[in-house]
């Protein structure tokens, strides 16, 4: 390369650097002018000795390679973002003009193919220049430039955060590529050790796909399709040389930037076109170019066609969320590196290809879904909406959309309200927000640890609203709570006596707090937390008793993963999102794994999956049902104030969850409307959509029925209660495994104050555990006596104070036919009472048979 003209004052530095290299080069000629002996090493006198005993061996590490992440679409790979430290796109030999090997040989290295790494004489006329001033040939051999270009990649390869490390990193600079005799004895020595193991073709090969083309250009591949958008074996002679003038000085001859200045030198096509114009007639002159083609090339107008290789997750159109989930996946494991800058080093250098989980049907379907539906910017609040689904059983996450454009450039943030850099389907460890409060789908846990306790779907609890004081719910948890808490309901008419599945199919809060209260809350966040449900912003989750109903904040992807879990008969597996990643050289790399473990039992699982199915069949979800004959479950969820709004479903074979509402602010969803809809029912159309498309491709699997147990629970018969107390009631019921309610006063023929009737009534099979409702009689009724069969007058006496009306024949010796009320019937006294009379029979009756 040509060196830089010394300034007045360095004229002294230079005549000592031309004394210093003069005696290197004494001690290379015997080296340099016979091949064969630097290739051996033979020594020819003690000075070659000395150089011997310099360090040989350079390590040639990776060179830095653009990383690509593909999805699928159909069985096709399909690109989705590169990322580049570096835009390099190695080739081989035969993969390079001809046109650029000779452009690269005549303009840096003429005798490149006779020399043993080291060109004397070019290394002397380049002492000399630097000394005079004069910008002639450089004299550093293309090994000896290659050299220089390694040692300058494991600079570039460094981290440079710390001050430390910025003096770290431009010492290593200054060693690769200063001008001292050292160095140059050191690169010259290197460049000889390479020329013992490696051919020349291999040499150059390398060289041009390491130099440096302007800006993040690097390698004759990339820079061919940068500046001309034509691969490096199409190059022609005057484009193979415009490229390779660069590589003297990548600065100021790239032709990116036409007619501009870099300290003072003129910039752009002329500057590029005079060197280019020297290496062509250097190729005429060393016979690699005809004088046809020498003529044609030297007319040849240096026109680039810059073809900009974009970079980034913000190529990937709406998976940009999903590509930028990948890339902090790399950044956050250790197996990609030790320090997050060697992951971003290696993520950004080592040329991975990186093979997801994206479906790109499914994440075509999720985006048409969101985006027709939901706008970028409302006007009615700070709206968002996403959507992200996985595959039960494996935890790959197959699609991952929301409303607003995916943008980490602040400029354009500040200018787009309708962009965010904010993932809002993911945890805030991988680019995510803090979370949403989840609403009434996180009541599948509940649910979940009712039927671990042995409680049954069919086991009722009293919905009633009232007042809890937060000190009396079971609480393992070292947290304790007290102070009154009174849940209601979302509509009217849900409180009384109500089964779970009902409470589950309904969405009823006071039904799962009384759930709750029976259980222990600690538990109940143990079995969320077996489910793989944690808060995106990395705090424990809350088990205070209005968690209960949702107030926890997670991420969609954590919700979709654990109803996948319900699906995958209890089994909940992590999400992943990268299937396979092959390294530079084509060799497989670790990925991460998804972790499977059991949340609940099977059993428990397909209870839960039977519930959760009518959430969708007849409840809260039904306007979602798609009728396709594909079992599906799901949970709406609805936080405080209707400022979040969820639905997550799932088949056997896809889980998706749905979150629509306000990233800030308080904004009811049931006040405004957003595409012709109420926006709190926007996230029904939405799943409706991806699920249509998902049982449409990956179909499912009906859910396994539930045992009896878990239905219906251990039966028990109600036994007769009448009569007693209400204390020997409860005793009785409690013994049974029943709970007691009492209903209160009614009117009864029992002693008042004691049990007039039960609800279900004495002889009803319920489930264990089920509620009793327990009325006690105010003594108000009697039962009429039978006086049937009687004799008017003593039916009458027998009715005293009852209001007696008589119909039918006879007197008062007539017998009693029939009576109304009937007899027993538990009536008021005074009440009226009819009796039916029949003449007395005066028929003797017949004697003994003989």
């Amino acid at each position: 390369m040509s060196a830089q003209k010394p300034q007045a004052r360095g004229l002294l530095g230079a005549l000592f650097a031309f004394v210093g290299m003069s005696a290197v080069a004494g001690l290379l000629v015997t080296a340099a002018v016979t091949p064969a002996i630097a290739v051996t090493g033979m020594a020819a006198n003690d000075s070659i000795g000395v150089f011997e005993g310099l360090p040989e061996y350079l390590q040639i590490d990776q060179l830095a390679q653009p990383t690509t992440i593909y999805a699928k679409k159909g069985a096709q790979d399909v690109a989705l973002a590169t990322f580049y430290a570096q835009n390099r796109l190695p080739v081989t030999f035969d993969k390079i003009s001809q046109a650029a090997k000779d452009a690269a040989i005549a303009g840096e290295d003429p005798r490149f193919y006779s020399h043993g790494g080291v060109d004397v004489q070019g290394t002397i006329r380049g002492v000399l220049s630097t000394v005079v001033g004069h910008d002639v040939q450089g004299g550093s051999s293309i090994t000896q430039q290659y050299v220089k270009n390694v040692l300058l990649q494991k600079c570039e390869a460094k981290s440079v955060k710390t001050k430390e490390d910025k003096v770290a990193y431009q010492t290593c600079v200054d060693d690769s590529t200063g001008v001292s005799p050292d160095r140059k004895v050191k690169e010259m020595k290197y460049a000889i050790g390479i020329e013992k193991k490696y051919s020349k073709d291999t040499i150059l090969a390398g060289y041009l796909n390491i130099a440096g083309f302007g800006g993040s250009v690097y390698g004759i591949e990339a820079a061919a399709r940068y500046y001309f958008g034509v691969k490096a074996i199409q190059l022609t002679p005057a484009q193979a040389a415009s490229l390779v003038a660069m590589v003297n000085e990548p600065t100021s001859l790239k032709i990116d930037m036409p007619d501009s200045k870099t300290n003072g030198k003129a910039n752009g096509y002329k500057a590029n076109k005079d060197r280019r114009d020297y290496i062509l007639t250097k190729m005429y002159q060393y016979k690699k170019l005809t004088k046809a083609q020498y003529d044609l090339a030297i007319k040849t107008p240096v026109v680039p066609k810059i073809t900009p290789s974009v970079r980034g997750c913000q190529t990937a159109a709406g998976a940009a969320y999903f590509c930028d989930y990948v890339q902090r996946i790399i950044l956050n494991d250790p197996s990609f590196g030790a320090t997050q800058d060697d992951r971003a080093s290696n993520f950004n250098r080592g040329g991975y290809k990186i093979y997801t989980t994206l479906d790109m049907d499914l994440q075509a379907t999720a985006e048409n879904a969101i985006h027709s539906r939901v706008p970028k910017v409302s006007t009615n609040a700070n709206l968002g909406s996403s959507a992200v689904g996985v595959q039960p059983g494996t935890g790959r996450v197959l699609f991952m959309a929301q409303s607003r454009d995916f943008s980490q450039d602040p400029e354009v943030l500040a200018k787009n309200p309708g962009a965010t850099a904010v993932n809002w389907n993911t945890d805030y460890a991988y680019g995510g927000s803090t979370g949403f409060s989840v609403g009434s789908t996180y009541k599948a846990f509940t649910l979940a640890e009712w039927l671990k306790q042995g409680h049954s779907l069919y086991e009722t609890v009293n919905a009633n609203i009232r007042t809890y004081d937060q000190s009396s719910f079971p609480n393992t948890c070292p947290t304790q709570y007290g102070g009154p808490y009174k849940p209601t309901n979302d509509s009217g008419g849900e409180e009384g006596i109500r089964s779970a599945i009902e409470a589950t199919e309904l969405s009823i809060n006071t039904a799962f707090v009384a759930m709750a209260h029976q259980l222990d809350l600690c538990e109940i966040m143990k079995t969320a937390q077996a489910f793989d449900v944690h808060r995106a912003d990395g705090k424990p989750l809350g088990e205070n008793p209005s968690s209960v109903l949702g107030t926890n904040e997670v991420a969609p992807l954590t919700m979709a993963t654990a109803y996948a879990a319900v699906a995958n008969k209890g089994v909940a597996c992590t999400p992943v999102a990268i299937d396979r990643i092959l390294d530079a050289e084509g060799k497989a790399k670790a990925v991460p794994k998804s972790t499977c473990k059991s949340a609940v039992s099977p059993e428990v699982a397909a209870a839960m999956a039977f519930a959760l199915k009518r959430v969708v069949t007849s409840g809260t979800a039904s306007s979602s049902a798609l009728g396709d004959g594909i079992d599906v479950l799901g949970k709406t969820g609805t936080s405080e104030d209707n400022e979040q709004l969820w639905l997550v479903e799932s088949s056997t074979k896809v889980a998706a969850a749905s979150w629509t509402g306000n990233i800030d602010g308080h904004v009811s969803l049931r006040s405004f409307y957003e595409s012709g809809m109420l926006a709190s029912t926007l996230r029904n159309p939405i799943i409706q959509d991806i699920m249509r498309t998902a049982n449409g491709k990956y179909g499912g699997d009906d859910f396994p029925q539930p045992g009896s147990t878990l239905l219906r629970g251990i039966q028990v018969t109600i036994p007769d209660l009448a009569g007693k107390s209400p204390a020997e009631a409860k005793t009785t019921l409690n013994g049974l495994g029943l709970e007691f309610a009492d209903g209160g006063q009614r009117d009864g023929v029992q002693p008042a104050g004691t049990v007039a009737i039960s609800d279900p009534a004495a002889g009803s099979s319920v489930s264990k555990g089920a509620i009793v409702t327990v009325y006690t009689s105010n003594g108000a009724l009697v039962a009429l006596p039978d006086v049937v069969g009687k004799k008017a007058s003593d039916a009458q006496a027998a009715l005293a104070g009852f209001d007696v009306s008589f119909s039918g024949e006879g007197n008062g010796d007539s017998i009693v036919k029939s009576m109304s009320p009937a007899a027993g019937t538990a009536v008021k006294k005074g009440s009226k009472v009819k009796l039916t009379l029949k003449a007395a029979d005066s028929t003797p009756s017949p004697g003994p048979k003989k």
